[in-house]
Order: structure tokens, then sequence, then C-alpha cells
């Protein structure tokens, strides 16, 4: 780890010199790759010299210690000692930590699909409050959202949902949201004040350019049609609702919430790109499945991860083993305590795995 840590440094100083060169910068393509390796590097370093200078204090306190001192100075230095010795413990876990292979799709904006599932009427109207839960979130961390493709009940909840987040980094935070989410609660329609159980599925996808993924125009089949509403009623009289197959895996995107047939394409593309990405990313975490299930869980879209309980006013996260009773403020998108103990728990799981 040391060796390493060594070479970072070595590293870290050669970038701050050439990204201070006017022949650099007078390449901006290179000079932002070299910005970004500075800035991914800076805080291990950062870090590293925070711990070579406890390991430093601890080396002199304990010098100082074999000297012949006062009771009142020598507890003093002890106590210079204990700190230092705590410290370096510390951040040799957290050097570990950010040593630890980053997921490369982390510092991306996110796709997020959501769609009810067992439970009817009473699973799309809890779709409904997860929207409205990850965007309340979104917006404490000033992300933009934007909303790619809409399928609403009469009653007001959501069948299914497509919606973009614009932020730096909000697929590290948001990755770990996929999965099944279970809701108990009693019905506004339910007479007899029974709890009914309903699922609703979310999928969060790292939003991908078109370099990233090759798509072939030769693969699609795209079919426009007359966009509808709940209750099949017209929302648009022309053909502006614009449906994408792609051939090859089936996959098939439907966007119908613009009157432009170019932005629904627009959406239905950047939402399919997203899909096929996800795709291929999980045929190559397939071929390594054991070694994904111990590291970063299993990601399953069937995989249930947490329950909403409304009667008892609490929110379960079952990977994990937290709860908190305080569900009003997680659906009011207060979700940083369960996604920062999620990042923990991973962190953990591949130090323990001995990836380093």
């Amino acid at each position: 780890m040391f060796d390493k840590l060594s070479f970072l440094q070595q590293r870290y100083e050669e970038l701050s010199t050439q990204i201070s060169d006017p022949e650099v910068i007078a390449d901006q393509n290179k000079f932002r790759e070299l910005c970004k390796e500075h800035s991914d590097i800076t805080p291990i370093v950062e870090k590293y010299n925070m711990y070579k200078s406890a390991k430093t204090q601890l080396e002199e306190s304990k010098e100082m210690l074999g000297e012949n001192l006062d009771k009142d100075f020598k507890e003093l230095v002890q106590a210079e000692y204990d700190d230092a010795k705590e410290k370096i413990s510390q951040y040799e876990e957290e050097l570990k930590i950010l040593l630890l292979p980053k997921d490369p799709n982390d510092e991306k904006s996110v796709i997020v699909e959501i769609r009810g599932g067992a439970g009817g009427d009473e699973a799309a109207l809890f779709a409904s409050d997860l929207f409205r839960m990850y965007s309340m979130y979104a917006e404490t961390k000033n992300w933009k959202i934007e909303v790619l493709s809409l399928n609403q009940t009469e009653l007001g909840g959501i069948k299914e949902i497509s919606f973009g987040i614009d932020g730096n980094g909000a697929y590290s935070k948001l990755k770990y949201e996929s999965g099944v989410h279970r809701v108990q609660r009693i019905p506004s329609t339910e007479s007899g004040g029974r709890i009914h159980t309903s699922t609703v599925t979310v999928a969060v996808l790292p939003e991908v350019e078109e370099v990233e993924v090759e798509i072939n125009p030769n693969d699609l089949k795209i079919d426009v049609f007359r966009a509808g509403g709940p209750g099949g009623q017209c929302v648009n009289t022309t053909d502006s609702a614009v449906r994408i197959t792609h051939l090859p895996t089936g996959l098939v995107v439907s966007c119908q919430d613009e009157k432009s047939q170019l932005k629904n394409k627009e959406k239905g593309m950047k939402i399919l790109r997203s899909r096929l990405y996800d795709l291929l990313q999980s045929q190559q975490h397939n071929e390594i499945a054991e070694q994904r299930k111990n590291q970063v869980g299993t990601g399953d879209r069937s995989e249930r991860i947490r329950t909403y309980n409304f009667p008892q006013g609490r929110v379960s996260d079952h990977r994990i083993g937290l709860t908190l009773h305080r569900l009003d403020s997680v659906l009011n998108g207060d979700l940083d305590e369960i996604i920062d103990a999620l990042i923990t728990y991973y962190q953990a799981e591949k130090l323990k795995g001995g990836e380093q």
C-alpha cells in the first residue's frame, strides 16, 4: 500500500508541474485530462501527508518519552504519543478506502426508472411517492431533474416513469437504490382499515454519452403514434409519440411527453443508451457473479431492498439491517443517513474482499 502511496505522491508533484506549463494549458484536451487525474489523486495525497505527519509526531514523542522528563511534561508528551498513534490507525483505514478501485460510473449523472409492481393502484401511488422522494433528495444536492417518460393512472399514481438526474456524482449516491421497494400501509380506499403490502421497482442507470454505446441505426425500429393519457383520452392531435425498439436485444422505449416527435426521439435514445449500457455491464458482472455478490451486492432488480412501514412510521433497509423511525422525513428526501450507511457497508465489503 505504501509503495503505491509513494508513487501517487510523486505523480501528484509531476502533475502539479505539468498543469502549470503554458504548452500543456494550450492543449485543452491534455490539460483537462491531467487536471482530472490531479483532482482524483489529491485527496489520497493529502491524507497520506497527514499520515506521515502523525508518524513523525509519534516517533518524536516516543524518543522524548525515553528521556528523563518531569511528571507534567511527560504526561503531555504521552498524550501527544497516544493522539498520534490513534490518528495513524485512523488514517491507515481511510487510505485503504481511498485506494479502493473506483466505479468508473460514479461521477456520472443517472437515469432513474420507477415502475409500480404488485399492488395495482396502491403500488402506482407509492411509485409517485418515490418519484417525489428522489426529486426532493436531488434538490438538496442542487441536481437538475428532467422527466423523460411518464405513464400515469387516473388516480394520480405512476405506472412507470423514467427521469434524468443531472449532477456530478449522482450515480455514486444513488446506485444502491436499484431493487424492489416494499410499502406497507392502509390504502385510502380500504374501508376495513387493513394494511396492504405493495411493491415498486427502481432501476438506477448511469447516463452514458453516444460515444460510450454505439447503436447501429439499422438495429432500430422506430414507430410513431398519437400520445394518450389516463383513461385513453387524446392529449395530442399529432403523431408525436415515439416507440423505439432495439432489435438485437428486444429493448423497447416509448416517449410521449413532448409535443415534438424529435424531442421524444431524443429522450427515448437517451433512455435506450443507458439501458443498453446497463445490460452490457450486467452481462460482464454475471461472469464474475460470486465475486460481485461478495463485493457490491447482487444489484438484482428483483431483490427486495427496503420496506416503508406507514403504521409504525419506519423505514428498514434489509441489506444492512438499518431501521429508521422517521418515515416522513425520508419520504421528504432526507436520504443521506441511509445512503451514507450503504456506501460505508459496501466499502467495508470491498476491504474484506482484499481489494487493494
